[in-house]
């Protein structure tokens, strides 16, 4: 496989990493009442955009976005499970359950498109530091909240 397509195939996957995320805080916002987890989700969000905006910088045609289906999957499941609990405690677990999986994807990532651009593993591994970053913040949110 090329360079470039290998590029394009990892700037996709850290380009839907960050969509998953900016979707699932999206979600999940409205239904935080904890206004220190509220400040820490619009920070998050912010962080996420910028990836997503520097994903289509780097690449040379339109990233794609996740399905319609994909998408249906994820807003269905978190309002199926805010549904019964919508505490503080169930929606950071949530939050810490989205952001162990979009840092596997990153570890996954790297490992697969080791040939890729220098630049866009670097922002893929940029992408990892932030995911453990907001997982270690969000698991010390839910130990003071126990």
């Amino acid at each position: 496989m090329e360079r470039d397509e290998r590029d394009f195939e990892l700037l996709t996957s850290i380009f839907q990493n960050c969509q998953t995320a900016i979707q699932s805080i999206e979600n999940i916002e409205p239904e935080v009442e904890n206004e220190d987890l509220r400040a820490e989700l619009r920070e998050e969000l912010a962080a996420y955009r910028d990836f997503a905006i520097k994903c289509k910088r780097l690449s040379p045609e339109k990233l794609a976005d996740n399905n319609v289906f994909e998408k249906a999957r994820l807003w269905t499941s978190i309002k199926m499970t805010t549904l019964t609990d919508k505490s503080t405690r169930h929606l950071t677990e949530m939050l810490l359950l989205g952001t162990v999986m979009g840092t596997l994807q990153c570890y996954k990532d790297l490992s697969d498109y080791r040939a890729a651009s220098k630049d866009i593993l670097e922002l893929c591994g940029e992408l990892q530091v932030l995911e453990e970053k907001h997982f270690n913040y969000l698991k010390m949110f839910l130990q003071k909240n126990l």
